[in-house]
């Protein structure tokens, strides 16, 4: 993405080259500050060459690069180099707003508009986030929340919101809760699995007479099984026993209440079937909620399941206050030893340094509404794994999931030090204090 900028002759036109100007600005503009002295002599007219590079997508094919020229008269003495770069800014700002408008005038609605009903499974707080959104994205659409507790229910019926996550909150008038899963289940277009991976097996089996075949299960469950390693992707079908039952894991940087606030959030549906992630993608995406597809379903799940055990790591740093850079080194790691796993596993490594990947490790890590890196902060802190978890009303999947890992690592055969450490840790065999001491004495070894 280095800008490049053509010395005119005395016998040609000026012209100026960047390529993705709207990411190397200020490489283009250092260049043009510390090179200004040799812009001795400008032609009288001036042309500037734009190409603005995206990776190949259906979304992109129409914007893969464009060209404007301009004429201005420049005399030798009216040079202005900080001109210049906002003009090749501001010319690729305004190339990109123009395509994502018509983008957005050829999107495809039909699938929000046949639409009757969605079912949420699951009364938790991201559940409840996603019903409010599918909600609000079509007032006749009928978003049914299926949920065990009877006052959970009661709340939302009577009072609009759930009590137990978003007191707060109300919730759209088109969402309603039952606790009768063949009701719930009943003519639904899509489901929404939000239960915990550990109780997803039981419930699945025990509501699968209800579920059609056709059905596209949406899970919203990050994490592997503990004892059998599978992923939702599994899981799901399996319990279900239908094993072409449709599939579509959703995943990404999303805090359940930013989402109920409605702040921005990109998030990305991976599924198999091209045609169905296109098609939830159509359901969720809105002015506040942007939806990538990803036939990656391994990477994403991956991802998302290992997550979770690193950012009990990072909120033990927090914990034992060993500062920024233990922090940057550990998540550093963190993020290889996902990487090494995934890959090995059939994930492509473009999924783990996106969206599902990169962006929803920084989340967890680093943000104080995470679950798993408050359990984290808190056995640094010294307190027993027990008690931090009796005092939870949320599970975080990270405790479960962390003896998994392990497994799957050695299945695969790969090193994980600092997610095996975690294991450990859960597990009351190794403090946090020796955990440190023997991850900084590993031998020094090259970066990979």
């Amino acid at each position: 993405m280095a800008s490049v900028i053509s010395k005119p002759s005395s016998h040609s036109h000026s012209h100026y080259s960047t390529t993705n100007p709207l990411f190397s600005s200020s490489k283009f503009h250092y260049y043009l500050h510390n090179n200004a002295s040799k812009f001795y002599a400008f032609p009288s007219k001036s042309t500037i060459s734009v190409t603005l590079t995206h990776p190949p997508s259906r979304a992109t094919n129409d914007f893969h690069s464009f060209s404007t020229q301009e004429s201005d008269p420049v005399m030798e003495s009216d040079i202005d180099p900080t001109r210049d770069r906002r003009r090749v800014v501001r010319v690729a700002w305004e190339k990109l707003v123009r395509w994502s408008r018509s983008w957005r005038s050829k999107s495809n609605t039909d699938v929000l508009q046949r639409t009757n009903k969605v079912v949420v499974l699951g009364g938790g707080s991201f559940g409840t986030a996603m019903a409010a959104h599918v909600a609000d994205r079509k007032d006749q659409l009928e978003v049914v929340m299926l949920v065990r507790d009877p006052q959970v229910c009661s709340s939302i019926n009577e009072r609009r919101c759930n009590c137990n996550y978003f007191p707060n909150h109300r919730l759209p008038e088109n969402v309603v809760a039952t606790t009768d899963a063949k009701s719930a289940l009943h003519n639904a277009d899509y489901c929404f699995h939000a239960v915990p991976v550990q109780f997803s097996a039981a419930f699945l089996e025990s509501v699968a007479d209800y579920v059609d075949p056709g059905l596209p299960f949406i899970s919203l469950s990050k994490g592997l099984e503990l004892n059998t390693l599978r992923t939702m992707a599994q899981v799901i079908p399996q319990a279900l026993r239908n094993p072409r039952q449709p599939f579509v894991a959703l995943s990404g940087p999303s805090f359940a209440l930013e989402i109920m606030n409605k702040l921005p959030t990109a998030m990305v549906v991976a599924s198999k079937d091209q045609k169905l992630a296109n098609a939830v993608q159509q359901l969720l995406a809105s002015n506040h909620l942007r939806i990538s597809t990803s036939s990656d379903v391994t990477g994403v799940e991956i991802a998302g399941a290992l997550k979770n055990v690193l950012a009990i790591a990072a909120g033990i740093v927090v914990g034992m206050n060993l500062g920024n850079n233990s922090m940057a080194a550990l998540v550093s790691q963190g993020c290889s030893e996902i990487r090494w796993l995934a890959t090995k596993m059939g994930a492509k490594p473009t999924t783990i340094t996106g969206l599902s990947g990169t962006g929803d490790i920084m989340l967890t890590c680093f943000v104080d509404l995470s679950r798993n890196r408050t359990v984290g902060v808190r056995l640094g802190s010294g307190e027993k794994l027990e008690n931090i978890l009796n005092s939870m009303n949320q599970v975080a999947e990270g405790v479960s999931t962390a003896g998994a890992v392990i497994a799957l690592a050695q299945k695969y055969n790969v090193k994980m030090p600092v997610l095996t450490a975690v294991a450990r840790i859960i597990d009351n065999e190794l403090t946090p204090k020796k955990a440190v001491y023997e991850l900084m004495s590993l031998p020094q070894v090259e970066e990979v």
